[in-house]
């Protein structure tokens, strides 16, 4: 009866919620209403507060993740935020996911190459109770026994299924050669070998290294008062250690510039990977950097290498590249499928895209094209609650202050023509690939 009641009163909710976002604000407008919220013990968050949904959602991200993960055990990281919402306190893991069922409070976490970072959505009539949870979650995980040994079953069953998955066979080895004994070269997920052997003596340690205000950043968008934030945030996070215990990351390049691996497996297609060195986030050429790729490749549909891969001689059906900033290394990557026999055809085309734009960079008009694009489709970056926490958590992770927000289309429309010139000769002017292709590549 109670589970009834409670799939009831959360059904009126979400109509209600319906009904309301029809007269909404749009969010990208509200996003730029950003509130710093400093609780009395000092801990910090931006705030965007909505009251025409009883909804809140919060983000958060710390320093730390796979990069901290001892070199004979990948995986510790993952699985260790994987096990934060499996018990905690007085209640086990059974017991932790009703009371979020009975309160449709939706709580995950996960860990990335650089960061550990957690989410959780709730109604808003049930924050006090999700909040508690998070707490929980956050400060007295449990690692009891039998939710590591489920989820050590499911992460090893993924790593199964990635061991015969062109593409992620494709991503893994160009990590593992672009950084070869280095944290970022390690699998995020682990290997078998490393899952099996972690112990919860390891995933306490890496908890207790980790988790911490150190590095914390806090997003919340929702239906919530700065006031009432502020407790919730000393509640929450205040019990948390001052400082984390991580193992400095070394700084680091791409390696292996110029090479080609291929990684034989009988698929009709090959999976391509490639790379070269990019910018870090606070490189002053960045936002240069970031309209270049974007005509390079991170356009899709108006970008330089979809029109000439795809377009002109349909050698694959899509095809992109990106700027990858981490925290201690910057890179340019991308990626395509093709077929076998078409495979070294593709590739060439890519490298002569990538090597005309480092010697000419783009004309006149594709920069005004890309301008506009980028300025106008800035605003799509929030169109929901759920995606204004977590862009605020970027931008906070990042390094700028709130009003990043309104200063980022300016920053866009300052770039000349000198300047993604002069960027694309300094990343693209020898672009000697890293290349890793999966699959039965014919003229490789």
């Amino acid at each position: 009866m109670t589970s009834f009641l409670t799939l009831r009163r959360f059904l009126s909710g979400a109509f209600a919620m319906t009904a309301a976002l029809l007269s909404a604000p749009p969010a990208a407008e509200a996003a730029s209403r950003i509130e710093r919220v400093i609780s009395p013990g000092g801990i910090e968050a931006w705030l965007v507060r909505q009251t025409h949904l009883p909804i809140i959602a919060i983000d958060f991200s710390m320093r730390g993740g796979a990069a901290q993960d001892p070199p004979n055990r990948p995986g510790t990281a993952s699985l260790m935020a994987a096990l934060l919402d499996e018990g905690a306190g007085d209640l086990d893991g059974e017991a932790f996911s009703k009371r979020l069922e009975d309160r449709a409070i939706e709580m995950s976490f996960s860990a990335g190459r650089d960061t550990l970072s957690g989410a959780v959505r709730m109604l808003s009539e049930h924050q006090g109770e999700a909040f508690a949870l998070l707490k929980l979650a956050l400060s007295r995980p449990r690692f009891d026994a039998a939710p590591i040994e489920r989820i050590r079953q499911s992460v090893l069953a993924n790593i199964r299924r990635a061991s015969t998955n062109a593409n992620a066979i494709a991503g893994e080895t160009f990590w593992a050669t672009a950084f070869p004994g280095h944290p970022y070269g390690h699998r995020t997920m682990g290997t078998t070998e490393s899952v099996q052997a972690i112990t919860r003596d390891e995933l306490v340690a890496m908890h207790g290294r980790m988790v911490s205000r150190q590095y914390l950043k806090i997003a919340v968008v929702g239906d919530i008062t700065p006031e009432a934030l502020a407790a919730v945030l000393d509640d929450v996070f205040a019990g948390l250690p001052a400082k984390a215990d991580l193992t400095p990351v070394p700084e680091a390049t791409l390696a292996s510039a110029g090479e080609r691996r291929v990684i034989s497996l009988d698929v009709p297609q090959t999976v391509i990977s490639f790379g070269l060195a990019g910018l870090k986030r606070s490189d002053p050429d960045f936002i240069p950097a970031f309209v270049m790729n974007h005509i390079l490749g991170g356009g899709s549909l108006s970008s330089r290498l979809y029109s000439e891969v795809r377009e002109k001689r349909g050698l694959a059906y899509s095809i992109s590249s990106g700027l990858a900033a981490l925290d201690a290394a910057g890179l340019i990557t991308g990626g395509t499928s093709t077929r076998n026999d078409r495979a070294a055809e593709s590739l060439a085309v890519i490298e002569a895209e990538l090597a005309r734009m480092g010697a000419d960079g783009p004309t006149d008009a594709e920069l005004e094209q890309a301008k506009r694009y980028l300025v106008g489709s800035w605003a799509l970056r929030f169109e929901t609650s759920n995606a204004i926490a977590s862009n605020l958590i970027r931008i906070q992770l990042d390094g700028f202050g709130p009003d990043y927000l309104d200063r980022r289309n300016g920053l866009i429309e300052a770039v000349t023509i000198e300047d993604v010139r002069r960027v694309a000769k300094r990343l693209l002017g020898d672009p000697r690939l890293l290349v890793v292709a999966v699959g039965r590549p014919i003229g490789f």
